[in-house]
C-alpha cells in the first residue's frame, strides 16, 4: 500500500520567532504502521503540498485546534479526486464529529496496536467511518522508535541552527490542569515507556538535541531518577516540560544534559521564584510559559506579573491567551457560564481573545497580550534571547565533544550562520 501522510500547514503565534520542529504525531504514527505500507511524508509547514493521484490511502495526522480546518480542506480536495481520506491525531479527538464530515475514517487514539486494523480493512476496500480505541489505550512496550526516516531533516534548520528533534519517555498525566486537554484523550494515568526503549530510541537519533515532549517528567519520582541516571552516558542535550523540584532529581537532570525547561508561572509567588533560582543555579535555563486572562487576571494583575518575570530573569518567556479547547474543563465551565464568543477553530491559536475575560474585556486582554510580550522583550529581542539559549548549548556540546556544526553552503538565500 502507498500511503500520503500530510501535516497540515497551521498559523503560527505573530510574536514567535518562526521555526519548525520536526512533528511528533506523524513519525510515532509511521512507527506503527505495518512494514508493507510505503508512506510518502509531506508537512505543509515547510514544504508546499501537491494534491494528485497516486497514494492508495491518504492520511491526515492534526495535533492542533488551529490545524483541523486545513486539514478538513486538503480531504475535500483529496476526495475530488476519488481518493479515500483517513483522519487521526490530538485534534481529531477533539473534534471528532466535524472531522466526520471530510473524512472517509477517523481514527480515534493511539496508534500502537490498532493501526493495522485499519490498513487491512482500507486494503480490503471495506474502511469503517470511525475506529475508536480511545478507551483501549496500548502498552507503552508497544511504542517503538518513530519514523524519523520520513522526515526532509534538511528542512528543519533555522538560519543555520540546528533545532531539536521530538521525542517522548511516556504518555498520559496524573495531573488534572483546568487549560488541558489531556484528561480526556488519554486518561489521568501516568504510563511510562520502558527506559532501556527509551534510551534505545534515543541513541537512534542523530541530533544532539531534542525536546522531551512528555506532559510532565515529574509524575514518578523513582522513574524520574532512573530515566536521567540512563540518559548521562548519552551526552544528549534536551528541553521538556517541568521536571520535579527535588535536589537529587535536579542534579541528575543537569548531568543528564538538561539544557531548559518550560515552567509554568501563574503567579508572582516565592513557591515560582525558587523553582525558577534552583533551575538556574544547576545551570538549567527557563523558558516560562504564562497563561493570560485567567479570572484572577485583570489589567494590572498582568502588569504586575510581567514585572516578576523581568525580576527572575527569565531567559524566555512565552506569552499565551487562555484559550477554551473542546474537551478541556475551561471549556465546559465557560460554556455553562455562555463565555465563549465563537469557535471559529482556525482562530484557536492561544494568540486571540475567544471568551469573555471575567475582570476585563476581550479587548482589554488583546491589549495586555501585546503588553506582556512587547514589555518582557523590550530591552532584548527574542532572537537574541532565543540565540543566548543556543550559543550556551554550543559550548556545552564543544567541551563535551558532541557539537555538529551545520554546513549550509550549498544553501541559497541565507548568508553565513550567526552561530556555528
Amino acid at each position: 500500500m502507498k500511503l500520503k501522510l500530510i501535516y497540515p500547514k497551521w498559523p503560527k503565534l505573530p510574536h514567535q520567532p518562526e521555526f519548525n520542529l520536526p512533528p511528533h504525531g506523524p513519525v510515532c504514527f509511521a512507527a506503527a504502521l505495518p512494514e508493507r505500507v510505503a508512506v510518502d511524508f509531506c508537512d505543509e509547514n515547510v514544504e508546499p503540498l501537491v494534491i494528485e493521484r497516486g497514494p492508495d490511502l491518504v492520511a491526515i495526522s492534526c495535533m492542533l485546534t488551529c490545524q483541523i480546518a486545513r486539514g478538513w480542506q486538503i480531504a475535500d480536495e483529496y476526495r475530488a479526486l476519488g481518493l479515500k481520506v483517513l483522519f487521526g491525531g490530538i485534534a481529531v479527538m477533539l473534534h471528532a464529529e466535524e472531522t466526520l464530515l471530510h473524512a472517509d475514517a477517523v481514527f480515534l487514539g493511539e496508534a500502537e496496536g490498532h493501526i493495522h486494523k485499519v490498513i487491512a480493512d482500507a486494503e480490503r476496500g471495506t474502511l469503517k467511518k470511525v475506529y475508536d480505541f480511545m478507551n483501549e489505550l496500548p502498552d507503552p512496550a508497544l511504542i517503538g522508535t518513530a519514523r524519523r526516516d520520513i522526515l526532509k531533516r534538511d528542512l528543519y534548520n533555522f538560519r543555520g541552527v540546528q533545532m531539536v528533534d521530538l521525542v517522548h519517555a511516556s504518555r498520559g498525566c496524573k495531573f488534572n490542569c483546568f487549560p488541558c486537554c489531556t484528561p480526556y484523550l488519554g486518561g489521568r494515568k501516568f504510563r511510562p515507556r520502558p527506559i532501556d526503549r527509551v534510551v534505545e530510541e534515543l541513541k537512534s537519533i542523530p541530533n544532539n538535541r531534542l525536546f522531551l515532549v512528555d506532559n510532565s517528567l515529574a509524575q514518578d519520582d523513582q522513574w524520574e531518577k532512573d530515566l536521567f541516571r540512563a540518559m548521562i552516558p548519552l551526552k544528549k542535550k534536551w528541553v521538556s516540560h517541568p521536571i520535579k523540584d527535588d535536589d537529587e532529581i535536579l542534579d541528575l537532570a543537569a548531568k543528564a544534559g538538561c539544557w531548559y525547561v518550560y515552567q509554568a508561572i501563574f503567579d508572582t509567588s516565592d513557591y515560582i521564584r525558587r523553582r525558577i533560582k534552583r533551575l538556574k543555579e544547576r545551570g538549567i535555563g527557563v523558558e516560562g510559559t504564562i497563561i493570560l486572562g485567567t479570572d484572577d487576571h485583570d489589567e494590572d494583575a498582568i502588569k504586575r506579573l510581567v514585572d516578576f518575570l523581568l525580576e527572575v530573569d527569565l531567559d524566555l518567556a512565552e506569552f499565551t491567551i487562555m484559550t477554551p479547547f473542546p474537551h478541556s474543563p475551561i471549556r465546559a465551565q465557560m460554556e455553562q457560564e455562555k463565555r465563549i464568543l465563537h469557535s471559529d477553530w482556525v482562530r484557536y491559536t492561544a494568540g486571540e481573545v475567544v471568551f469573555r475575560p471575567a475582570r476585563m474585556t476581550p479587548d482589554a486582554l488583546q491589549k495586555m497580550y501585546e503588553y506582556a510580550w512587547n514589555t518582557f522583550y523590550a530591552t532584548c529581542s527574542k532572537e537574541i534571547k532565543m540565540a543566548k539559549l543556543y550559543l550556551d548549548v554550543i559550548h556545552r556540546e564543544k567541551a563535551d565533544g558532541t557539537h555538529q556544526p551545520v554546513n549550509l553552503s550549498r544553501r541559497r538565500g541565507w548568508g553565513a550562520p550567526a552561530v556555528s
